[in-house]
């Protein structure tokens, strides 16, 4: 099986429980790191997940995966926060960040920089708008490569 069928698999699995437990799923993913496999998922919720919340996500979704077994390589199943600078992938992420900090690295320097954080202020299919210090820049989706919340203190 291919990462993304096993990531899209999981998804369907993962999100009865997900919706169950009155979570948000923000992503799942299946990666190789050195010689291990790491199945993840991230959930969160209004408020906060805690450490109880990732082990009950874990456990049912854990017998799921062992009844169907269609994961043929030892993995390590983790399920946990997205965290503080969490990474925007979906319009679900981006929409429900409107009006805060991210940080945005891009392929190609836009104004002499790569690396631009300012106000989410929306997004479309194309483009992605921040405000920085009252200015409205537009981006290019096809130009970015990652998008994060911004570390507030």
């Amino acid at each position: 099986m291919k990462k993304q069928e096993i990531e899209e698999k999981c998804t369907d699995l993962v999100m009865p429980i997900i919706e169950a437990g009155g979570y948000d799923l923000w992503d799942v993913e299946y990666v190789k790191e050195g010689a291990d496999y790491y199945l993840r998922v991230y959930a969160d919720k209004e408020g906060g997940i805690g450490i109880d919340d990732c082990v009950d996500i874990s456990r049912q979704l854990e017998k799921k995966l062992d009844e169907i077994d269609m994961i043929k390589e030892a993995y390590i199943l983790e399920v946990s926060s997205p965290g503080l600078t969490r990474t925007l992938k979906k319009d679900k992420e981006f929409s429900k960040s409107i009006g805060k900090l991210v940080d945005i690295k891009l392929y190609k320097a836009v104004n002499g920089q790569k690396e631009i954080q300012g106000e989410l202020a929306g997004f479309d299919e194309k483009n992605l708008t921040v405000t920085i210090s009252g200015e409205t820049l537009t981006l290019e989706r096809e130009n970015i490569s990652i998008v994060k919340l911004a570390f507030v203190e």
